[in-house]
């Protein structure tokens, strides 16, 4: 596998096999200024990508490269701390008497938990971070008493404080509500646009969370790539229809989109 300057994520061949095939031939590319959205139905394989691309779930076979740096011939410990992750595993971990200020400031080193008491240059940045999240307010409100939506955001706060190249979002809106939700998906539009960002990685099941800053879909079913490419090319009802496993319609309105099952047929009896 050729690697370029401008590779993001590279995985070549991939095949994850424990007492059964978790993943299977999968090759996937992301170019710098790409965002990817990958999609598919519980069971499809989803986190564990996730898992091997992070260093979590060693590989059977296959390349895998991120930022540049091939697993096997790095310290994938070094690596994560370029790779910013927001998703439900980090919330669980949380301290819930941890201000808002103090958790994202742990983000420079990967780390639970900011230790011992802050610099003031990391307090300067954390703060600025929380600007930047549109969570300033909430600096000095301890995690237990933060909302669902503002979690989310204290923790892609966090991912940021490491500059990270690459931030990946795991179910982010998974336990919001629909308004706490469309809020957070407009608030990661929004940061999309800020010049000098992350790579996007975005890992759902709801297309009503794609908006137009993801430029390219994977889509995977059982281990598998099922399409991949850009997001107008691969998102269409007849792959969405495949990937879910039954006839859905999807439209599109104001570059968000919406899906909707199809009624079956009642065979008569």
């Amino acid at each position: 596998m050729t690697k370029t300057a401008f590779s993001i994520i590279e995985i070549a061949g991939l095949r994850v096999e424990r007492d059964a095939v978790i993943l299977a031939r999968i090759d996937w590319r992301v170019e710098r200024g790409e965002n990817w959205v990958i999609l598919g139905a519980n069971g499809s394989g989803k986190t564990s990508m996730l898992r091997v691309l992070t260093g979590y779930m060693p590989a059977t076979a296959g390349e895998i490269s991120a930022l540049g740096e091939t697993y096997g011939r790095y310290d994938w410990r070094d690596l994560r701390t370029r790779i910013g992750m927001v998703s439900s595993s980090i919330h669980e971990m949380m301290s819930g008497n941890e201000t808002a200020l103090k958790a994202v400031a742990s983000g420079r080193s990967a780390q639970i938990g900011y230790w011992g008491e802050m610099t003031p240059g990391d307090r300067r940045t954390a703060a600025s971070i929380l600007r930047r999240v549109e969570a300033l307010k909430l600096r000095d409100r301890p995690w237990g008493f933060l909302s669902q939506g503002e979690r989310q955001r204290v923790l892609i706060g966090r991912a940021l404080m490491a500059r990270p190249k690459l931030l990946i979002l795991d179910e982010p809106c998974a336990g919001l509500d629909p308004v706490a939700r469309e809020h957070f998906v407009q608030f990661i539009q929004r940061l999309s646009r800020r010049r000098g960002g992350p790579a996007l990685v975005l890992v759902t099941h709801h297309v009503e969370e794609i908006t137009p800053a993801f430029s390219h879909v994977l889509i995977l079913k059982g281990g598998r790539v099922l399409a991949k490419g850009p997001r107008d090319r691969v998102l269409t009802s007849a792959n969405l229809s495949a990937a879910f496993g039954t006839p859905v319609r999807l439209s599109r309105r104001s570059g968000r989109y919406a899906l909707a099952v199809r009624a079956s047929r009642r065979v008569a009896v």
